[in-house]
């Protein structure tokens, strides 16, 4: 094996995300060969011992997609410190895995969690600029000029957001299901976006990332995603992220 960054090392170990494993070198937990290591550039070869928390970590073990529902009430990470439940705890494989982005602790819906650091950068990395879409139950119903601003960029304070697709399936006086679909990730970007535009969000939840849709998968269920699936989100990559 060539020798590689020490952060892509433990991504391609299915530790974490590529950047996520960057904050776990700089916070002192790794070791390479028995010896603390906090810059993220070292290059290892993978012959040395390198653990995280005291644990080994290997190469090798076979990359594994998955697509999660995930429901409400569940922390999107690998491990908790206040020992609450996560997404990992929903999925019983023996390999290890990690979520790509994340889902807010009271939002539903599609996630994917997997241990290859390649596709999780794809996936995660701003200028890919992969789109998600979210179908939001809110008080309310938007008008002409509420909608313009969703679809062109809204203060959520201190920040606008990049122009966003605002589809109506359902408006009534009472309360409205729309979706919106956006490239961003902010904290609670969705949410934000349409207090913004002065109407609450009831719930919340996450439906397609790129051309990968929830589908009929019920809450808390999982399948392993195909590999036309993994195509397709790659191509994503090659169709907005390549041309940046």
């Amino acid at each position: 094996m060539s020798e590689i960054r020490l952060q892509k090392f433990l991504a391609d170990a299915g530790v974490a995300s590529r950047r996520k494993c960057e904050e776990l070198i700089a916070g002192g937990i790794v070791k390479v060969n028995g010896i603390v290591v906090t810059e993220p550039g070292t290059k290892v070869d993978g012959s040395e011992d390198i653990s995280v928390n005291g644990i080994s970590v290997k190469t090798g073990s076979k990359k594994v997609y998955i697509l999660l529902n995930k429901p409400v009430g569940f922390i999107s990470s690998a491990k908790d410190q206040f020992s609450r439940k996560t997404v990992v705890d929903l999925v019983d494989i023996k390999e290890r895995v990690y979520p790509v982005g994340r889902l807010d602790y009271d939002t539903s819906g599609l996630i994917i969690l997997t241990n290859d650091g390649e596709f999780a950068n794809i996936l995660m990395h701003p200028r890919h600029e992969i789109s998600k879409t979210y179908r939001a139950v809110i008080r309310g119903m938007l008008n002409d000029k509420q909608i313009e601003m969703l679809s062109s960029g809204v203060d959520i304070g201190g920040y606008v957001t990049a122009p966003a697709m605002v589809r109506i399936i359902k408006a009534e006086e009472r309360e409205s299901i729309v979706d919106l679909t956006i490239h961003e990730g902010k904290n609670r970007q969705v949410r934000r976006m349409f207090e913004a535009a002065g109407h609450a969000v009831m719930h919340l939840k996450r439906i397609a990332i790129g051309q990968v849709t929830i589908g009929g998968l019920e809450e808390g269920k999982w399948r392993n995603l195909s590999k036309r699936e993994t195509d397709m989100l790659k191509g994503e990559y090659g169709r907005n992220g390549s041309s940046k």
